[in-house]
């Protein structure tokens, strides 16, 4: 399946640059860190096959816009969601199906909870909602996340740390969250090395948001009892068993009829198991 990229204007002088194949009813897919579209590479050209797929890269990763963020509201995943929203939109999409990974699983949960109207359906990879994220990072065990609290430091500092050796810092979660490393070939590998190299500022911007104006977000909608109400699928790895939460729970809490399931595989699931993760979307569609 042949893929065309288009760069796509989505207002604030920020353009998407996105990979589109197929026709048929519309699906965004939506990366994670250290990754840029090219995760998807294996589950959109299956998808392709019956649907239209949109795969950005998202804003301040790849080759899409970075702009920077003066007042720490340009990486919030309530503007990245909008910019989800004006890319399917500029296709003609009122309406799409929504699936992220990781850092593009929060722009998808946010996208779900101030677009419900846009979102038909939604899927969420390994990935807790940043409030609850924050609530269960305890003690030495928060130590995984260590990245989290790096880049959730004021401006300077972090890029400065990062800028000074991206590969290895890049590198290291490639490394560390993948159980099959040969998922990620040298190509793609060097391929999310340099779009992260050239990214430090917008990536330490996107993590930033995810310590403050996210959280106020999720507080927001947590005590206006707002939900998820669409079709949902979460696959994680079993984090709750390794850190002490129910992560069913959590996610059941915002929402209520979602399909909740772990994986044997390691983080980068769409590259790890590429099968599981389209039987899960289809069956997620056809809901």
């Amino acid at each position: 399946m042949n893929f065309d990229y288009q760069q796509i204007p989505v207002g604030g002088d920020v353009s998407l640059t996105v990979a589109v194949a197929g026709s048929g009813a519309p699906v965004v897919l939506l990366h994670g860190f250290p990754q840029t579209h090219l995760m998807w590479r294996h589950v959109a050209a299956d998808l392709a096959a019956d649907h239209t797929v949109l795969c950005p890269d998202l804003r301040g990763y790849g080759a899409s816009g970075k702009p920077a963020d003066p007042d720490g509201q340009g990486y919030a995943k309530r503007t990245m969601a909008a910019d989800v929203v004006a890319l399917a939109k500029a296709f003609g999409h009122e309406r799409f199906a929504l699936a992220g990974h990781d850092r593009g699983a929060l722009v998808a949960f946010r996208a779900g909870l101030d677009h419900p109207d846009a979102v038909t359906h939604l899927a969420m990879l390994d990935v807790l909602p940043t409030l609850d994220m924050w609530d269960v990072l305890h003690g030495a065990n928060a130590a995984v996340a260590f990245h989290l609290y790096l880049m959730a430091q004021p401006p300077g500092l972090p890029e400065r740390m990062i800028g000074a050796a991206p590969d290895e810092f890049f590198g290291h979660f490639l490394d560390q969250w993948a159980r099959d490393p040969a998922a990620i070939p040298a190509g793609i590998r060097a391929e999310y090395l340099a779009a992260s190299r050239a990214a430090v500022p917008s990536i330490v911007a996107d993590y930033r948001a995810s310590a403050t104006v996210d959280v106020e977000h999720d507080r927001a909608d947590r005590a206006a009892g707002n939900q998820l109400h669409m079709p949902v699928t979460v696959l994680q790895q079993d984090w709750g068993a390794a850190l002490g939460y129910d992560a069913a729970a959590l996610w059941r809490a915002w929402a209520p009829g979602c399909v909740h399931d772990t994986v044997t595989c390691g983080h980068f699931m769409a590259e790890e198991a590429p099968a599981r993760i389209t039987e899960a979307l289809r069956d997620l569609l056809a809901r």
